[in-house]
């Protein structure tokens, strides 16, 4: 079992910055972490995502902008946010898969932080 928690989120201006913080419960060294946002009546979309060995991927929509990076030793995965936009408003979301391949994908998600990007 791995909690995660979020934590960073908050309310800013457009063209502000925010980093977000994902705190796990344990050892994250074998698992492939991500962030995904969800704004309400939206489905929930990937943002960013870095694997175990620190390959990352953007969603096209924040590349440019957003850096995803993780700590194995803190056990802690970062999503930086640069130019933030109103669009970008939205619950954000970490996420953890074990890189192992078992019968059932390993998975887990955190509760969620707020982000509120003003005009």
């Amino acid at each position: 079992q791995l909690n995660l928690v979020e934590s960073g989120g908050g309310v800013v201006h457009a063209e502000g910055s925010l980093r977000l913080s994902c705190l796990a419960s344990g050892n994250i060294g074998d698992y492939n972490m991500a962030w995904y946002r969800q704004a309400p009546g939206k489905e929930r979309e990937l943002v960013a995502s870095i694997t175990n060995s620190g390959k990352t991927n953007y969603a096209a929509s924040v590349k440019g902008r957003f850096t995803v990076s993780r700590d194995n030793a803190k056990n802690t995965a970062y999503l930086e946010m640069n130019a933030l936009r109103p669009e970008d408003t939205s619950t954000y979301y970490c996420y953890a898969r074990l890189v192992a391949v078992t019968l059932r994908p390993i998975e887990y998600w955190g509760q969620g932080t707020q982000v509120t990007v003003s005009s």
